[in-house]
Order: C-alpha cells, then sequence, then structure tokens
C-alpha cells in the first residue's frame, strides 16, 4: 500500500483545494495517469499516478483543503481492480434487492450493473455538480478523456444532440428560454486570489496612467515584408508582441526604476528582465514570465508565449513559470479593448496596456492621413517613478515601435 499526497507547496503557497477526482475508488490506473487535481491561489496542480495499480481510497473529497505533501489517497501498485484489498471506508454500502431463490437456496443479490458503472464513471466533482444542478451528467457532451464529463462541463454543460435536459430524478430542469434564471457558483481559489490582488493594487499604491498613441503602419509594413520567411526558418507565426517586448525591455534598459520594485522602505532595482504577459484562462487572469528577455529573440519569445498560452488554456503552468516578474505587459487589444487603465501587478511598479488596433486620421507632416493606431497606456506607482520617468518611458517604447530598425541599429 502506497500514499498518494499532495505536491510540495512553495512558501508563497498555504495550501490548496481539491477541484476533481478524475479516478474513483477501487478503479484501475496506469503509471503516470491524472488522478486529481489541487488549485492553490497560483495556479492548479496535477496529481499523477506513480506506478501501475489502482486506487484503493480516497482520503480527500472535492472542495477539502489540503496542505503541503499532505495525503489525499491511498495507492495499491501492481494490483488490478479485482485484486486490490478491500479499504474501510465511510461510504454506506450501495442499496441491494435480495430476493430468495425458488429452490430455497441462497439469497441471489440483484443489482443495476449499468446504473453502477455509469456512477463509477463519474468524478466526484461531478456527481456533486449533478446533484447541484440537477443534470444529468450522461446527458451532457464530456471534454475530458475519452468523452468523460468533467466538473467544468457541468459547470457549463452543453447537451448532447438527442438529449432533453433531465435532472438525475427524471424530472425535467427548466431551460433558460423567457425564464429569469440565476446561478450561484463560489469563486475558485484563483479568482480568489486574482480580486485580493487587484483591490490591494488600486488601494496600497499611488497608482497613474499615462497614454500615447503609436502608428503601426511600420511595424504591420515589416510584419507583412518578413512574416513568411519569419515563419518557415523559426517555425512560429510573427506577432506583434514579440516587438512590444523587445521595445519594453529597451525602454526598461534606459529607465531603471520603471524595472525596479518596492520592498518595504527599499528599492530593489533588478539587473535583469523578466517580463510577465497577462494571458486569460478559463480560471481567470494569469501572468506566465519570459525569463531575461534581453537575451531572447523574437521567434523565442513568440515560441514561448505560444506555449504559454496553451498551457493557461489546459491549467498547465507551472508555478515557476508564473513567479517574479520585473515588468507586465498585458493586451486588450485582442478582445477589442480601445483605452484602458491597467491595474499595477505588486511588487512590480508599472505595467503596459495594448490596445486594439484601429484605423484613424492622424497628423503626418502637417497633411491628414488614415493610418492604423494603437493606444497605449503606462500605469505606474507614482510613489517610486516620477511622472517625467513614466511619460518618456512610454515615448520610447512608441518611437521603438514607429520605427523598429531602431532596436536592430541599438539607437
Amino acid at each position: 500500500m502506497a500514499d498518494i499526497k499532495a505536491p510540495v507547496f512553495p512558501e508563497s503557497v498555504a495550501d490548496g483545494t481539491i477541484v476533481e477526482w478524475h479516478v474513483t475508488e477501487g478503479q484501475q490506473v496506469s503509471r503516470d495517469d491524472l488522478l486529481a487535481e489541487i488549485e492553490t491561489d497560483k495556479v492548479v496542480l496535477e496529481v499523477v499516478a506513480p506506478d501501475d495499480g489502482v486506487v484503493t481510497k480516497i482520503v480527500k473529497d472535492v472542495d477539502d483543503t489540503v496542505l503541503s505533501d499532505e495525503l489525499i489517497a491511498q495507492f495499491e501498485a501492481g494490483a488490478s481492480a479485482g485484486e486490490a484489498p478491500e479499504v474501510e471506508t465511510d461510504q454506506p454500502a450501495a442499496p441491494v434487492q435480495a430476493k430468495q431463490a425458488a429452490d430455497g437456496g441462497e439469497p441471489v443479490q440483484a443489482t443495476d450493473k449499468k446504473g453502477e458503472a455509469d456512477h463509477k464513471d463519474q468524478s466526484p466533482a461531478v456527481r456533486k455538480a449533478a446533484k447541484e444542478s440537477g443534470v444529468d451528467p450522461k446527458e451532457v457532451e464530456g471534454s475530458g478523456r475519452g468523452g468523460r464529463v468533467t466538473k467544468t462541463d457541468m459547470a457549463n454543460p452543453t447537451l448532447k444532440s438527442d438529449s432533453s435536459i433531465k435532472s438525475d430524478s427524471g424530472r425535467p430542469v427548466a431551460e433558460s428560454m423567457g425564464e429569469r434564471t440565476e446561478k450561484r457558483v463560489p469563486m475558485t481559489r484563483l479568482r480568489k486570489r486574482v480580486a485580493e490582488r487587484l483591490l490591494s493594487a488600486s488601494q496600497d499604491t499611488a497608482m497613474l496612467t499615462t497614454f500615447n498613441e503609436v502608428n503601426m503602419k511600420p511595424l504591420m509594413d515589416m510584419r507583412a515584408k518578413y512574416k513568411e520567411k519569419f515563419e518557415k526558418r523559426h517555425g512560429v507565426r510573427l506577432g506583434f508582441m514579440s516587438l512590444f517586448v523587445k521595445a519594453a525591455t529597451e525602454a526598461l534598459k534606459r529607465f531603471p526604476a520603471v524595472n525596479a520594485s518596492l520592498d518595504g522602505d527599499d528599492i530593489v532595482y533588478h539587473g535583469f528582465y523578466d517580463i510577465g504577459v497577462a494571458v486569460s484562462s478559463d480560471r481567470g487572469l494569469v501572468v506566465p514570465v519570459l525569463r531575461d528577455t534581453d537575451r531572447m529573440g523574437m521567434a523565442d519569445i513568440e515560441a514561448k508565449i505560444r506555449e504559454y498560452g496553451s498551457k493557461a488554456q489546459e491549467g498547465k503552468l507551472g508555478l515557476d513559470e508564473m513567479t517574479g516578474g520585473t515588468f507586465t505587459i498585458s493586451n486588450g487589444g485582442v478582445f477589442g479593448s480601445l483605452m484602458s487603465t491597467p491595474i499595477l501587478n505588486p511588487p512590480q511598479t508599472a505595467i503596459l496596456g495594448m490596445h486594439a488596433i484601429n484605423e484613424r486620421p492622424m497628423a503626418v507632416d502637417g497633411k491628414v492621413e488614415i493610418l492604423p493606431m494603437m493606444y497605449l497606456a503606462l500605469s505606474y506607482d507614482h510613489r517610486m517613478i516620477d511622472g517625467k520617468e513614466a511619460v518618456q518611458f512610454l515615448v520610447t517604447i512608441k518611437e521603438l515601435v514607429e520605427d523598429p530598425a531602431m532596436l536592430l541599429l541599438d539607437l
């Protein structure tokens, strides 16, 4: 018998919450199969099977709080589903019906094998969601492995084409058409943490935002000219984010205060450039970090951003990929945002906000031209950064984006 324990959390993470079990007691699994997901304040961690065998007992259920390296389940390595030793549980025995054999022999137990199989195929989180919502998981399209219905599927169910919405009890569930419905769900730990940090940033910093506009035509022309060659050589598409990261890195070199952080009464000036890129996921906003951007090429940046985006959607970003960071870039333009005030990511002292590119009339050499324009926003902590530095920093990014050759020539 072996113990399945929660991962060892970093010092900055006190505990976690089990959000889903992907197996049930008595289920046979293979090495590295996903057993459970534990959500912390920063990321969702996966617990996998240490070997081939059977999960004999689940000690911590969905929504239970677990500490670092705490026991969450028991496991029998090398066993098969029929060989694993029975483990006493607090679960009541399944009801059975007994009938006496016609010849007066031993009682025969009658069970619903299909119902039992359906029940075992559902994780505790799915069964709990079904109980709360009244939606039968068998009627929901599953996005998990092998079509398995997950907790996320139950939160936003997509019904099978041949199904009518029914609860587990068989009674129809009220459809939303023509009805005033409400749905109450608890905040995830990640959403709570994001809310706490955003509130803290607005209350505990002297945040101010400066704006500027940038002519995107030179950058768009360069991208159109070289994107096919770039992708052919590097295997990744050429986007705008990589050049903004490089421009921000150069601006941070010129204005060290923007790359600094506050630690109590101390100012910490960082001699490296770790830029966080805000990414939206189903679980909330996450900020994975690009390390040493001054040493990264544009292809490296594009590849890393694509990797982070995929991991964020799958909930597989690691804690080491989201910690640290000396500056952050947020791109609301991908969602159509025209202008916004990005909120600081403490203890960082500044954040750059990118926005949508729209054609607008702009004055060029005394003439009005229709050009693709983007608003840029820099939010900064005025306790640390003076207005002059903030404006000059943002103007530097504007100049580098409007004339990308300056980056290549180190001007």
